[in-house]
């Protein structure tokens, strides 16, 4: 591992030689995720997108791609889309990226069951804005929207972000 590497700890994301407070699933950290278990999944996920509300912000990266209306995450196991970026309209269930409250004002996307996505191992795996600290997720992994903001600044595609078994056996 190295300073590279976004790291799950019980106290916070470890990355850069900083640590972070962050939520994680309500249910905790899980090595059998599964669609709606809001659990965080174990294992090394990589960043493979940002995304950003550009009506809210600037750009936290040059790579940064814009949240726009028709924007959607779709999140129906049995949808040729699953667990992938969409655009409305799409019948299929799904989550809007761009959202009325700031929780996807910026969003890391992770490689959690993608790109080749089995039906219901889970989908939306996120790093995004809390609700409030220690929140519990839906399995995403969340946090104050500076920490959020200075995280984005900072990460790149590939970034590795390594959730612990060991988190799994944590209460």
């Amino acid at each position: 591992m190295s300073l590279a590497d976004m790291i799950l700890t019980p106290q916070g994301l470890r990355y850069r030689g900083r640590l972070y407070p962050c939520s994680i699933g309500r249910t905790g950290v899980t090595r059998t995720k599964r669609e709606g278990d809001k659990a965080t999944p174990a294992g090394i996920l990589h960043v493979t997108g940002l995304w950003y509300r550009p009506d809210r912000l600037a750009p936290p990266a040059p790579w940064a791609r814009p949240i726009g209306p028709g924007d959607l995450w779709c999140d129906a196991p049995g949808h040729p889309a699953y667990n992938h970026h969409a655009r409305a309209p799409l019948a299929a269930s799904h989550e809007r990226l761009r959202r009325a409250d700031p929780l996807y004002d910026v969003i890391l996307t992770t490689d959690w069951n993608w790109p080749d996505a089995v039906p219901g191992w889970g989908s939306a795996i996120f790093l995004h804005q809390w609700r409030r600290p220690r929140f519990g997720t839906e399995g995403c992994i969340a946090f104050a929207r500076h920490d959020l903001i200075r995280i984005a600044a900072h990460a790149v595609l590939g970034t590795r972000i390594v959730i612990p078994e060991g988190l799994a056996d944590q209460p």
